[in-house]
This record gives C-alpha cells, structure tokens and sequence, in this order.
C-alpha cells in the first residue's frame, strides 16, 4: 500500500470546491492564515531590501555603509529582497518560463521523473510522503534536484522537457554560486572576520551543495484553511529563492506573520540556521512559511546552499564551535547540528 499523497495538482483540477481533511490546519493555525493579496498590502513592518551594488565599491565608505545594512538586517531579519545582485532579468525569466513549461507538462510526464521517498530517492517530482509533524498535508507539488557542483549531479532525473532546461538551470546555478561567495565574505567581514571564513566553515568552493526546489502550489478552493509549505526555518546556511511575482511568502517577525512583497528584479535571500549556529546565533534564521490562493498558481524556485551532510556544527561548547572566539562572551544556547538531518524538514 503507497503512502504517497495525490498530486496536489490533480486535486486543483479536478473541480472540489472543498478540500480533503489533511490539508486543513489545526483551529489555533487557522486563526492567522488571511488572503494573501489583502495581506501583502497591509503596512507595517516590511521585508528590507539590500541594494548589493556598492557591496564591492573601491569607496571604503560606501563599502561600510552596505555592510552596516546587510549586517542590521542580517541580525535583524534574517531575510531581506536582494537588488542589483549581478544575476540578470533575462536568466532570471529564462529560470521561471523553463520550470514553468515543466509544471504544464501532463502529470503522467511528470511522473516520469518521480522521487521515491519510501527508498531514500528523495530527488526528482513529488509531494509530501506521508502527514507532515503537525499532521496536515501541504498544499504543494515540487521538483527537488542537486544543481551543483557539475560532478555531483544526476543528470538522469533532470527533465528532458523543455530542451533549454538543463542549460538554463545550470547556468542560473553557477551564477548563484557566485553570488553566494560574496555574501558569505560579506558576511564574515560584518562578523569582524576575515572574508573567506564563513565560505570556508560551510564547505568552501569543493564541498558546498546547492539543491534547487521548484515549488508549484496550484490554485486552492479553501485557501483560508492551508497551507503551501508551513512554518520551519532552514537548516541550510543560505537560501535564495525566485518566484514568479506571486505573493505567499509569510515571516514571522516580533511575533506576528508578516507578508513580503513582491519587489521586481529581486532575489529574496534567506539565512540559515547554519551560519546562525556558527556565529552563535548573532545573526537570525527566521520562521517562515508559504501561503496559498484561489486566484493564481504560485511557483517559487529556491536554491538551499548546503554543507556536505556528514559536516557537523557542535555548538554547546564554545571551544568545539569552529567560530568559537564568537562563542566567548555566552555559552552558546545552540544544539548541535547534523546536516543530514536537512532532509527531515520543510523546504520552502
């Protein structure tokens, strides 16, 4: 008997006007999830947008002044919409038609490239194996694939169709491996650290992963009763994620969910609890989760930077920390952390 929930994309077409009972949240869950398209225009506090193109300015004062920002918000937020990053608005757009034309495929061809999670084959099309922790089923179909480094891949579960997929996934992630590299020195400098430190910590240039999650989540007829993805934080040290100007991304900021906007051209880049362990908790990995609507599908193409998974980060002892100087003035509150234990939680 398969433990394997239907496609979510099936239910959405096939004309419920209500959904099954595990997708619906627990009362006290319910009580928070509102509209989406309302609570994206709602005021308040807002997601920071970081403008990267002085990140590397020959003017040291202007150099700081961006690091100041990136580190407030960093210690702040934990996320932040990235602008002038040095990725294109051609590949970008080239990255959301190529993932979207796979989606639009017929489910039966999608199903050519299914993950088996029961196995341990947790890469290629699929959705949730069984009841998540809370015992609801998300509201999402996804495509899950390691995108570098080029030795690592498994060419054999990346899509055939469209064409210009591979070379159009490959080069977005060899770009984002780029971007990463300057965030992480950027980071470590605003740490007081030297630049390469961070980078080095989680895996360097050799070892360092970066796993892309396509996440499709169809129209819902009850989207004030679930959830797309729900609430976690990542266990990877940087997330970046791409979406397709759809709203549904929520952060749980000062204790209420907070709604992040759309910003054109942007990159929303979320830090990990990895770099939050090793700086011992200095900067934040935020809780968040996904939102879904009635109106319009929303695809988001999120890219996990993570370390090699059997890199671990003891952190109850300060010495035993591989930042540990940044441990001195507390003991940091932190268990430690596997990277294998990456695959038992949410991605978003």
């Amino acid at each position: 008997m398969s433990s394997i929930a239907p496609r979510v994309e099936s239910l959405a077409s096939s004309g419920i006007q209500s959904i099954p009972k595990e997708y619906i949240r627990p009362k006290e869950e319910l009580e928070s999830i509102g509209n989406v398209f309302e609570e994206e225009k709602k005021g308040g506090p807002q997601v920071p947008t970081i403008d990267l193109k002085d990140i590397e300015s020959e003017d040291i004062k202007v150099r700081e002044r961006c690091l100041q920002e990136l580190k407030k918000t960093a210690m702040g937020w934990g996320v932040m919409h990235l602008v002038n990053h040095g990725i294109s608005d051609q590949l970008m757009d080239r990255v959301r038609i190529t993932g979207q034309k796979f989606f639009e495929l017929p489910i039966e061809e999608k199903e050519k490239y299914a993950n088996d999670q029961a196995s341990g084959k947790i890469q290629g099309y699929g959705n949730k194996l069984a009841n998540s922790s809370s015992g609801q089923l998300e509201w999402i179909d996804y495509f899950f694939h390691l995108v570098f480094p080029e030795d690592k891949k498994d060419m054999s579960i990346w899509p055939k169709t469209p064409s210009e997929y591979t070379e159009v996934t490959s080069e977005y992630a060899r770009q984002l491996r780029g971007l990463a590299s300057k965030i992480l020195s950027a980071l470590s400098l605003c740490l007081g650290l030297e630049e390469g430190r961070l980078e080095k910590e989680v895996g360097g240039l050799e070892e360092l992963l970066l796993q892309m999650k396509i996440n499709y989540y169809p129209k819902c007829p009850q989207p004030e009763l679930a959830l797309g993805v729900e609430a976690h934080t990542n266990v990877s040290a940087l997330t970046f994620i791409l979406h397709n100007m759809v709203p549904g991304l929520q952060l749980f900021y000062e204790g209420k969910w907070i709604t992040a906007k759309c910003v054109p051209n942007s990159i929303i880049m979320h830090i990990g609890d990895t770099i939050k362990i090793l700086n011992n908790g200095k900067f934040k990995s935020i809780l968040h989760r996904g939102l879904v609507n009635k109106e319009k599908v929303r695809i988001s193409w999120a890219v996990f930077f993570e370390p090699p998974r059997r890199r671990s980060f003891p952190s109850h002892c300060p010495r035993q920390c591989p930042l540990w100087s940044l441990h001195c003035s507390h003991l940091a509150p932190f268990l430690s952390l596997s990277s294998t234990s990456y695959l038992r939680r949410p991605r978003m």
